[in-house]
């Protein structure tokens, strides 16, 4: 990782680290990218639910990437509160690429994240993935979509629409 990443990430970690808070109505802090269970809430004894139990699905509309390009990525199966996605490069895990800012949703550069900005239930949500300028390979999708605040789903991984 970038020196200056790391910073800005330890950074946001301690200040938001001194601040309590009941819950995130708009959206996951950056903490969570770097948290010791990574990309899922620390809401109380709250635990994640098994996968199998999930009703949401990640959808991507590829998993191939070219310098610049884009992929829409869509979260639905179920009525939900919140998410936290992440993109990765198959190949290395690493974070990679960035959101594009939509309606309702905060990004996270730091980490390649997007996140709800605020607690209204939704339908579904839809997103566009950016390609780094300067790279082409393959991407998946990982994160924890939140049906309420402690019910939720992490772990889950997108899967490419046909």
């Amino acid at each position: 990782m970038h020196p200056a990443r790391y910073i800005t990430i330890l950074f946001v970690f301690v200040v938001s680290s001194s601040i309590s808070v009941f819950g995130f109505p708009d959206g996951a802090p950056v903490d969570t990218c770097v948290k010791p269970r990574p990309n899922q809430p620390y809401h109380g004894q709250a635990r994640s639910q098994p996968l199998h139990t999930s009703p949401y699905q990640i959808l991507a509309s590829s998993s191939r990437y070219g310098p610049g390009s884009q992929i829409t990525v869509t979260i639905g199966g179920a009525p939900f509160q919140g998410f936290f996605v992440q993109a990765r490069d198959t190949k290395t895990k690493q974070w990679i690429g960035s959101w594009a800012q939509t309606p309702n949703t905060k990004t996270h550069s730091e980490c390649s994240a997007v996140t709800h900005a605020d607690p209204r239930e939704k339908e579904q949500a839809t997103f566009i993935w950016n390609a780094p300028s300067n790279a082409r390979g393959s991407v998946y999708f990982t994160g924890t979509i939140l049906k309420d605040y402690s019910t939720f789903w992490s772990d889950l991984v997108s899967q490419v629409t046909q």
